[in-house]
């Protein structure tokens, strides 16, 4: 059986880690390079604020980024979604998609269309991960200082050489604070 037709990932050679980031607002915490050491790609699901904030990302790892509600100027060329594969996974990305228990029509739409195993999204600064229509929902919460959340957050998606899945939360501390520390959570993609 093919393992995209049945959305299960293929299996990967080596361990892989994905960093997932949203709503950076035009700021990004340096703790950043230290929790997402290693990863083997970056996405960012919109709200980037700042084009230096995806030159910085790229120092880390290559970066796959959307368009959000406040990217105009030098940001308005990202695509308003994107689908990529990392380490046999078909990740979507879109930036305003509603919630796992109520997805919007472009979300819907995307997923129908990409049949992604991942769906990264942003907008609302809540963390949460869910499941919609098989496919795994996720919103890493909100990076960056603006905004109404009290905890800026990222996550880190890990995926085994066996194709066994795990989601990270990482707190980066308050809003309105500086440097941020591990504070992992959340297992069980």
């Amino acid at each position: 059986m093919d393992p995209e037709a049945s959305g299960a990932p293929s299996r990967v050679s080596v361990d892989t880690a994905i960093g997932l980031i949203a709503d950076t607002h035009g700021w990004l915490d340096p703790a950043i390079h230290t929790h997402f050491a290693g990863v083997s790609r970056i996405v960012h699901a919109g709200d980037v604020g700042d084009p230096a904030v995806l030159r910085e990302l790229e120092r880390i790892a290559p970066v796959t980024a959307v368009r959000g509600n406040i990217d105009w100027g030098p940001l308005q060329d990202l695509p308003l979604s994107a689908v990529i594969t990392v380490a046999g996974l078909r990740i979507a990305s879109l930036h305003i998609a509603g919630s796992p228990l109520k997805p919007n029509a472009q979300a819907r739409d995307l997923i129908a269309r990409s049949r992604p195993d991942v769906l990264l999204v942003g907008h609302s600064h809540i963390p949460v991960a869910g499941r919609v229509l098989g496919t795994l929902w996720i919103n890493p919460g909100a990076a960056g200082h603006h905004g109404f959340h009290e905890r800026r957050t990222v996550a880190l998606l890990k995926v085994a050489a066996d194709g066994e899945r795990k989601l990270y939360e990482i707190d980066l501390g308050r809003r309105g604070t500086g440097v941020g520390k591990a504070a992992v959570a959340a297992p069980g993609a």
